[in-house]
């Protein structure tokens, strides 16, 4: 065999070798194809099945109906014997709502736990509750603002898919994004919010959007807020949107400018002598 041949023959096998490349490192690692099954499609005005069946920690019967129409809801689809994301979640969370002001979850809105997975215990879930209340400022009633909740297959199914919260099993753990769904009164999805630690501003504004800024100790404030901050759908947080701050900005300058002008007018205007009088 010649060595330009033998060359050839090289080359062929390298290609071909390049070739099987993907499906090798796909070979090596299944966890890519559990990854694109993870995620969020988001369904914003989709409504949530008010009629789902679930338990309480406490054990009590419940629907999701139940937690609806008493301002806006935070839902957290999560699983209680979650090794880290989770109990990193809910301490993230009760930190974020202790530095939120003019909004109490007491008062203005409930957080509502699901667990994602069916076979849940009855007694973790009781003692995850506990463990996220104790972290609250002032846990007084917290088990009707925060309750943890879990049900059947159907009903967990269900509800994901409402929402477009996409999950996967994987061996006695379940892999999940870390995702918090922000509901109006009604139930139907405003807003999803990304991440273990949502930012106190981001939480507030999402809120007030829920709630047609029908929340809070000031709505006044409220519209001031949500005109001058918009939710940017890349960067996946609320911004400052420049184009109402110029606006504002220029109302407020023209009412000065009329302001001083009405002063100068009272001050000077009136003093002066037409012209030709006294002649």
């Amino acid at each position: 065999m010649s060595p330009a041949h033998r060359r050839c023959r090289l080359a062929a096998a390298g290609f071909a070798f390049l070739l099987l490349l993907p499906g090798i490192a796909l070979a090596a690692d299944p966890q890519d194809a559990i990854l694109q099954e993870v995620g969020v499609e988001e369904k914003l005005g989709a409504a949530i099945p008010r009629d789902l069946p679930f338990t309480d920690a406490s054990g009590k019967p419940v629907r999701l109906a139940d937690y609806l129409g008493d301002g806006p809801v935070l839902l957290t689809l999560n699983y209680y014997t979650c090794p880290m994301l989770c109990p990193l979640t809910f301490r993230s969370l009760t930190a974020t709502m202790a530095q939120v002001k003019g909004i109490s979850l007491a008062r203005d809105y409930r957080v509502v736990t699901v667990s994602i997975d069916p076979d849940e215990i009855p007694e973790i879930a009781r003692a995850k509750a506990n463990e996220t209340h104790a972290l609250m400022p002032d846990p007084g009633g917290a088990d009707a603002r925060w309750p943890f909740l879990y049900g059947s297959a159907e009903s967990v199914r269900r509800l994901a898919e409402s929402v477009g919260y996409r999950y996967r099993k994987v061996g006695a753990e379940f892999a999940h994004p870390a995702v918090m769904i922000v509901l109006s009164p009604g139930g139907t999805v405003s807003r999803y919010l990304y991440g273990i630690e949502i930012d106190p501003r981001d939480l507030k504004l999402a809120l007030i959007e829920a709630a047609d800024g029908k929340i809070g100790e000031s709505s006044a404030g409220n519209a001031l807020l949500m005109y001058c901050f918009q939710y940017d759908p890349v960067g996946k947080k609320y911004m400052l949107y420049a184009r109402n701050i110029m606006k504002a900005a220029g109302a407020v300058t023209l009412v000065l400018l009329a302001g001083l002008l009405f002063v100068l007018y009272r001050r000077y205007g009136r003093t002066a002598e037409p012209p030709g009088k006294g002649e």
